[in-house]
């Protein structure tokens, strides 16, 4: 089993909260986007009630709008859960760099050789 350095837990915990953040984004945006559909949906509905289009067509199209509202709500809903994830990736990273950052620094300073051949009950923080 490969040990995982400080160097790789900062960069993969960073990375992982740089994905979801875009990731976030983009479904936020995508949310939006199907929002103004669904608001233009609407319209349309409006549009062929006045031109006395039947009233099946214009309730499935109120219908659709409805249905493309939800959508959006549940994209963005979505999305906020994505922001709370990377909220809490960034608390990792933080909390990483809290408890691990001073051994790092001083692993870094040290001039002892086979450092990684020590038994790790050794390095236990008391």
């Amino acid at each position: 089993m490969s040990e995982l350095t400080y160097r790789q837990l900062c960069t993969a915990v960073a990375e992982l909260e740089k994905s979801i953040t875009r990731n976030a984004e983009a479904i936020h945006a995508n949310a939006a986007w199907i929002d103004e559909e669904a608001q233009d949906t609407s319209r349309v509905a409006e549009m062929i009630a006045a031109m006395n289009v039947d009233r099946h067509t214009v309730s499935d199209t109120h219908a659709l709008a409805r249905i493309m509202r939800g959508v959006s709500e549940a994209a963005i809903a979505y999305a906020s859960a994505g922001d709370t994830t990377a909220q809490a990736a960034a608390a990792v990273g933080a909390q990483a760099r809290t408890s691990h950052e001073g051994i790092q620094e001083a692993y870094s300073r040290s001039n002892v050789d086979n450092i990684h051949g020590v038994h790790r009950d050794w390095l236990t923080h008391e």
